[in-house]
Order: C-alpha cells, then structure tokens, then sequence
C-alpha cells in the first residue's frame, strides 16, 4: 500500500512539474514574441553569460583536443593507423565534445548564476514588486537570459571549436611528431561544414535548455536561504541530465540519415 501512495505521489508531481515547465516556457515564449526586447538587460547577459564564461569553455576545449589526440594514437598506433588521429579529434570535437561540454560547461556557470540570481529575487519579494509595478517579470528577467543563452553557446562553441582543434595539432605536431602539413590536410580533408552547423545547432538548444532551467528554478524556488541553494543544485542536474538527453535525440534526427 505504501508503494502505491509512493508511487501515485510521484507521478502527480512529475506530471505537476512537467506542466508547470511547459506553461512556463510558452509564457517565455510569448513574451519573447509580444512587446520589445529589454536590449540593456540583453547585452549585460550576452557579456554575463558570453564574454565571461569563454575561459573556461576555452580551457576545456584546448585540453580534450589534446587528450583526445594523446589517446587516439595510443590506440591507432596498435594498427598503424596514426593518419586517422587529425580526422577524429576534429570530428569528435565539433560534433559532440564542443557543443555538449560547452553546455555543460555553461550549466555549471550559468544556469547556477540565474538559478542564485532569480531565487533570491524570489525570496526577496522581487518579483512579486515587478508585478506590482505592472511589469511582466518574463519580458523583465527570463527572456534576456534565454535569448543570450541561446545565441552565446554557439558563439563560443565555434570558439571551441577552433581551440580544442588546435590543441590536437599542438600534440600532434610537437610531441607525437606529425608533419604540420600532413596534420593540417588530413583535418581538412574529412571537416565538412555540416559537421560544424550540427555542433551549431546543438549548442543553440542546449544554451536554451540552460538558461529556461535557470530561470524556471530560480522562480519557482522556495523561501529561504535553503531554497535558493536547492534551486541552485536543481538547475545544474536538471540542465546537465536535459543537455545529454537531447545531444542523443538530436545526433538521432541529424546523423541517422546522413
């Protein structure tokens, strides 16, 4: 009997908060469509959420090309196969590695900040002032942050992109002793330019994946220091568990056909 309360008590509250969700990015939405843009509030989350997180997103893509190439000849080197190591790393990284590390990346950054940020807000009575003052706090607070999530990840995904590329060369070139000729033909001869759009696209959704789940457990947070910290963690494992579940169904709808 205790199993089926148990069991019943979770699917209303999946089915409760899954409801919430979806009325809570149609409202994003619609408030994106009606009305203008608060530019200032978008330009101070394009630096926020762009300039500032490009160290790190930076970092982690220079040293995965460079494990990336390390490993690849550790285990092509078996078959003399060393050729291939140029064409995996690049097509490893703007595939998959780019975008879906940079997401996660920005979920730890980010989706943690607006998470703080919104939930505190809410703590404080913040949004409740905003509708108040007959201000709509979506068009205030969450569309800025969506919108710069969503055109920021991609930016600094082909940033990453180039780095991480280049970190391979690096280890190619200087410590496992490929041509730079060689290296740099072989990376160019399997790169095609549907490769890098697709990493695109995955970076566009996972940047908007973060920044919705930011700001949906930033508002929804409860009172309390508590409840900011728990809406803090929400954000992180929500985003994360979302930017892997839909790197696969969208590798699925890209990559299947192809």
């Amino acid at each position: 009997m205790n199993f089926i309360r148990s069991t019943g008590r979770l699917s209303l509250d999946f089915t409760s908060t899954l409801g919430r969700c979806i009325i809570f990015i149609l409202n994003t939405l619609l408030a994106m469509c009606s009305g203008k843009l608060q530019l200032r509030h978008f330009m101070q989350q394009m630096v926020s959420i762009g300039y500032y997180s490009l160290p790190v997103i930076g970092l982690t893509a220079a040293f995965t090309g460079a494990v990336l190439a390390l490993q690849s000849y550790t285990g092509f080197s078996r078959f003399n196969a060393e050729s291939a190591i140029a064409s995996v790393v690049v097509l490893s990284i703007t595939r998959e590695l780019g975008p879906v590390l940079g997401g996660l990346m920005l979920a730890g950054r980010v989706g943690a900040a607006i998470a703080a940020e919104i939930a505190t807000m809410r703590v404080t009575e913040q949004i409740d002032a905003l509708y108040t003052l007959n201000t709509n706090p979506f068009k205030y607070l969450v569309v800025p942050r969506v919108l710069a999530g969503t055109i920021a990840l991609p930016c600094l995904v082909l940033v990453a992109d180039i780095i991480g590329v280049l970190g391979g060369y690096l280890v190619g070139v200087y410590k496992l002793g490929f041509s730079s000729e060689v290296y740099l033909r072989n990376t160019l001869q399997f790169l095609e330019m549907d490769d890098v759009l697709s990493g695109l696209i995955k970076a566009g959704a996972f940047g908007f994946i973060v920044t919705i789940i930011g700001c949906y457990c930033g508002y929804y947070s409860q009172k309390g220091a508590k409840g900011v910290g728990t809406a803090t963690t929400q954000a992180v494992v929500t985003a994360s568990i979302l930017i892997l579940l839909s790197n696969y169904i969208i590798t699925g709808i890209l990559f299947v056909q192809r």
